[in-house]
């Protein structure tokens, strides 16, 4: 079995503090010399989250090519699986963006019922079997 290096470089916030009020900005170069090392080191897919503009993602993708970038795409940026592709990005991520859109329709749901004692929340439910149906055909993708 072949090894995989993946390397993960978060950019971190650097707070600037003015006399009235702080501002906070990302050091974007810092994460692209992080990003380099780990590509020289033998990393096989290089990872920064935090990047969400066009021009963050494609100056990340430019600097480490042809190492491909994972992006984690973790709310509604404005765009779609092709455009992040043809930014030249390798993989997506959603983190755990979807398990909170289930529990973001939870919550609503819940609170609707607990203080108005409506059950809108329900309209429109996926069924069981339309959910049976849905996990076992993509098994049977994964098994053949």
């Amino acid at each position: 079995m072949a090894s995989f290096r993946f390397a993960n470089v978060r950019l971190v916030p650097a707070v600037t503090r003015a006399p009235a009020r702080p501002s906070k900005s990302t050091d974007l170069d810092d994460a692209i010399r992080r990003l380099k090392a780990y590509k020289a080191a033998g990393a096989d897919c290089l990872y920064a989250p935090g990047i969400a503009t066009r021009e963050q993602i494609e100056a990340v993708v430019k600097a480490v090519a042809p190492t491909p970038v994972n992006f984690l795409n973790g709310g509604a940026l404005g765009f779609t699986v092709d455009d992040i592709a043809a930014m030249g990005v390798r993989r997506i991520s959603v983190g755990g963006s979807l398990a909170r859109v289930a529990m973001d329709a939870f919550v609503r749901t819940a609170t609707a019922i607990a203080k108005e004692g409506r059950f809108d929340g329900f309209a429109g439910l996926i069924s069981n079997a339309e959910l049976n149906r849905f996990f076992r055909e993509d098994r049977k993708k994964l098994s053949s």
